[in-house]
């Protein structure tokens, strides 16, 4: 693989700060427990109170908790695993990277921009650039010309296409949703609360849609590069969804109400995702030649 010592010492990077943040965001304490506010907009909210997140409200602080849970417990040994795999030569190991990294560049620039002001700030900056770049370079690690030949012929690409398309008009629709009713009526949108804008909107309106539309697309066209972004969409989708499922369990139990369909909807998507992951990589042939595995940068062979 192209690049390996960077993309190694970045992701070594990524996994110690992320276990630190999510430690200490569990498990941190003190302060003076929940207090109700008043928003610049006039509605009356609940601030966590406790912990490092004791400034950000009980819906926001419950959601973050248990995406750290989820980060901890799944994503960063998914990050060291596919890491390692990947470090073999094997494709299928660099495409649970990549899509393993983008969970956290997501993550981490969610946290950055979205979060109130805490002290590991710095820490999720650095957290944010490391992720960034360790996914440029192992985007950039891909022979693009050969990229289609690793996926079989008979690759479900309708069933792939899709669950794309699926995802961007579920994301779509359920955000636009949410955003353009007060737009016209001059009211304020579900869930702002005291932050200042929809970070969380902003990010999947802006990247999270067009790339699974631009994937979906080019999947039916059997374009490699298509295989690819789903498989990036797919493996964040799994850390994702399994972090908003953890999000509304806990968000339930902080006594924040739950519609049946949000119970329902994400658990039931976050399977469908699993499967995707199943069938995508039950559908990649790894460069083999008598005696080992390729790799393709190097045409040396791994034993």
């Amino acid at each position: 693989m192209k690049y390996n010592k960077s993309i190694t010492t970045l992701v070594l990077v990524i996994g110690c700060l992320a276990f630190v943040a999510t430690v200490v965001g569990i498990f941190s304490s003190g302060g003076v427990g929940p207090k109700e506010i008043r928003t610049l907009h006039d509605e009356v909210i609940t601030l966590h109170g406790k912990g490092l997140y004791q400034f950000d409200s009980v819906s926001g602080a419950s959601q973050v908790i248990a995406q750290d849970i989820v980060t901890l417990c799944l994503s960063i040994p998914l990050l060291f695993i596919s890491l390692f795999w990947s470090r073999k030569g094997s494709i299928k190991g660099r495409l649970m990277l990549v899509g393993t990294i983008s969970y956290f560049l997501y993550t981490y620039a969610s946290y950055a921009f979205l979060l109130m002001y805490n002290p590991l700030f710095l820490l999720y900056v650095i957290l944010l650039s490391a992720s960034f770049f360790a996914f440029t370079l192992v985007m950039m690690s891909f022979d693009y010309e050969n990229l289609h030949t690793y996926f079989h012929n008979n690759l479900p690409t309708k069933f792939i296409g899709g669950f794309l398309f699926s995802l961007s008009f579920l994301l779509l629709f359920l955000w636009l949703g949410r955003i353009v009713p007060p737009l016209l009526n001059g009211g304020v949108p579900v869930g702002l609360e005291h932050y200042t804008t929809l970070v969380i909107q902003v990010l999947d309106l802006a990247f999270i849609v067009p790339v699974a539309i631009l994937g979906g697309i080019l999947v039916l066209k059997r374009n490699g590069i298509g295989y690819l972004l789903a498989a990036i969409l797919i493996v964040k989708g799994i850390t994702m969804l399994t972090a908003i499922t953890a999000m509304i369990l806990n968000q339930a139990r902080a006594g924040i109400p739950m519609t049946v369909m949000e119970y329902a909807l994400f658990p039931a998507f976050n399977i469908v995702v699993m499967y995707c992951l199943y069938v995508l990589l039950k559908h990649v042939q790894e460069p083999r030649i008598p005696g080992g595995i390729m790799d393709e940068d190097t045409n040396l062979v791994r034993n």
